[in-house]
This record gives C-alpha cells, structure tokens and sequence, in this order.
C-alpha cells in the first residue's frame, strides 16, 4: 500500500467561521460535525478537521493544488469578499500572485490567522522558473 495523506485538524477559536470560510473559498462543501471536529474534505480525499479550542492559536500554513479554472474562481471569491492577498507568505507583494514554476499562486489569512495559499503548480515543476521572481498585480484585491 502506498502512503497517502489522510486528515488533519485545524485549529481554531470558532471551527464554523473557519470551516465555512475555507469551504467558501475553494468551491467546496462542509461537511457533517463529527464529535468536535468541522471537516471540509478536498478532491482528493484529505479532509481537514476544524477544531475549535479557547487558547491562543498557532499559525500554520496550509496549501492547495489547484486547475487554472479552480485558481480563477478561487481569486475572483477572494477579490469580490476584499479579503487582502499577496504573492508570498512573507506579505512583500501585498494585492499581488506569483508566477512560480510556469503557474500562479497566491496566498490568504484565514479567521484563525492560519496562512493559506492557492497554487496551480507544485513547486520545483520548472526548475528555470525563478522562486518569487515573478508577480502579478490584480486590480481590486484588497491588500
């Protein structure tokens, strides 16, 4: 049997602000509570858990591989809710996507503050495309 990624938990201060934010965003379905947990499950089976907990909440970083299509309708949703993108996890490229490795990505805070980013392709797929080299401004995204 091969390994493949199955769940994760995330999380949270209110697992409904941030399951229905993410679902939203990435054109996906919440799904049933299970005991604590909140999941929003991927195409490809991995489902995260949102948990809601009352202490402070450490960031983490969560990405998803997404068609050209998906990465239109995902930037439209985040431009059309003024929700502030960039181009790199550091925030130096604020209402901007990268053009990493022939794609595009782009990259989004959560409610809980956890750093999210969009990319069509996975990194390393063109080795003669420059890391952060390349980035696009998108009119009326917020910043």
């Amino acid at each position: 049997m091969s390994v493949e990624f199955n769940h994760t938990i995330v999380l949270t201060r209110d697992r409904e602000s941030s399951a229905r934010f993410l679902a939203g965003i990435l054109g996906l379905e919440v799904g049933e509570p299970a005991g604590p947990f909140l999941p929003v499950t991927t195409a490809n089976g991995v489902t995260l858990d949102f948990l809601t907990l009352d202490i402070e909440i450490p960031v983490q970083h969560y990405a998803f591989l997404v068609s050209e299509d998906e990465f239109d309708a995902i930037l439209g949703r985040l431009v059309d809710g003024g929700i502030p993108i960039q181009a790199d996890p550091q925030g130096r490229h604020p209402g901007r996507i990268n053009r990493n490795d022939g794609g595009r990505g782009v990259y989004f805070r959560d409610p809980a503050g956890h750093g999210l980013e969009a990319l069509t392709r996975p990194y390393g797929t063109d080795p003669d495309s420059p890391l952060n080299g390349v980035t696009e401004e998108i009119h009326g995204a917020a910043r």
